[in-house]
């Protein structure tokens, strides 16, 4: 079976501050995805784990984390959402800072389940639009993305001069 074809048997809820061990764990799992030799994955993953954690205890203004539950309530992944301004239009927008899935999560739907919760998010915001990053190496996502409907639209490149 295709992971387009793949529904989610679980349930996603907004994340509490229960969950900060969950999330904190799965961040580690952004590193394993392509970041380029020049980027530290160890404060990468201290920066990243540092903001989200600090977004659940503080509840951020206009932020929102979303967990994935399995059919038995056991946590597979998460979503975590911030507003972000468009550089042209200067158009407020949501942006998916961190989707994370755990590997017993992985090809069972779970991505697309917390994607849903993410645009219904910003939907209810009222933004026209929901953006995200993602390493150019990691073809798997790129794929589910853009089987969602993603577009890319911007390729960074980047040459260390050190």
């Amino acid at each position: 079976m295709s992971q387009s074809t793949v529904k989610f048997d679980g349930r996603v809820r907004p994340a509490t501050e229960a969950d900060s061990e969950f999330v904190v764990s799965l961040v580690p799992r952004l590193v394993e995805f392509g970041p380029p030799p020049w980027q530290d994955a160890e404060r990468m993953t201290r920066v990243d784990a540092e903001i989200v954690e600090r977004n659940l205890r503080e509840r951020t203004p206009g932020t929102a984390v979303f967990v994935a539950e399995d059919e038995g309530g056991r946590a597979v992944g998460f979503i975590h959402l911030v507003p972000r301004v468009d550089y042209y239009t200067g158009e407020e927008h949501g942006h998916v800072s961190d989707l994370i899935v755990a590997r017993e999560g992985e090809g069972r739907g779970v991505g697309a389940a917390l994607m849903s919760a993410g645009e219904a998010w910003a939907r209810g915001r009222g933004y026209r639009l929901l953006t995200l990053h993602v390493y150019a190496g990691n073809e798997r996502a790129r794929k589910v993305y853009q089987r969602l409907g993603y577009t890319e639209e911007f390729i960074r490149c980047t040459k260390p001069l050190g």
